[in-house]
C-alpha cells in the first residue's frame, strides 16, 4: 500500500513535466520581431505627414489592413515626387505592430479582418509602368 501511494505522488510530479499545455509561441513584434510575409512590388496607397515621420499605407488588394514604416527618414527621399494618398508599389518585410498584437491576445488576432503591421521597406516605386 505504502509503495503504491508513493508511485502516485511521484506521477502527480512527474505527469506536468510530459503533459501538453497547447501554449503557442507568441510572435515578436515589431520592426526586429518575427518576420511574418515579404511583400513584393505590390499597389499600395501611401499616406505621410510633411516631414516624413510618419508613413503609413494599405495595399489595394487589402484595404482593410494597415502598414506602418520601420524605416520613415530612410525612405522619406524617395517621396519628392509623390503627394499622401498616391498610389505606389512597395517592397518589404512585414512584422506584427506591436499595439495591435497586444490588445488582440484576447482574441484570434490572425482571424481578425482589420490587422495592423509594421513594414521595413526596401522599395517604393512611383513609376507604376515604368514610363520614366
Amino acid at each position: 500500500m505504502r509503495l503504491l501511494r508513493k508511485i502516485f505522488i511521484t506521477l502527480i510530479i512527474i505527469f506536468p513535466v510530459f503533459a501538453s499545455t497547447d501554449c503557442k509561441k507568441q510572435p515578436r513584434c515589431g520592426c526586429d520581431g518575427d518576420v511574418l510575409f515579404t511583400i513584393t512590388r505590390k499597389q499600395a496607397s501611401v499616406y505621410f505627414n510633411e516631414t516624413g515621420t510618419n508613413i503609413q499605407f494599405n495595399l489595394l488588394e487589402d484595404p482593410s489592413s494597415t502598414y506602418y514604416f520601420c524605416n520613415p527618414s530612410e525612405m522619406f527621399g524617395k517621396f519628392s515626387d509623390i503627394k499622401s494618398g498616391d498610389v505606389v508599389l512597395i517592397s518589404g518585410h512585414a512584422y506584427w505592430e506591436c499595439n495591435f498584437l497586444y490588445q488582440s491576445s484576447n482574441y484570434n488576432y490572425y482571424t481578425s479582418m482589420y490587422k495592423v503591421y509594421q513594414m521595413q521597406v526596401t522599395e517604393v516605386v512611383s513609376d507604376l509602368y515604368g514610363k520614366k
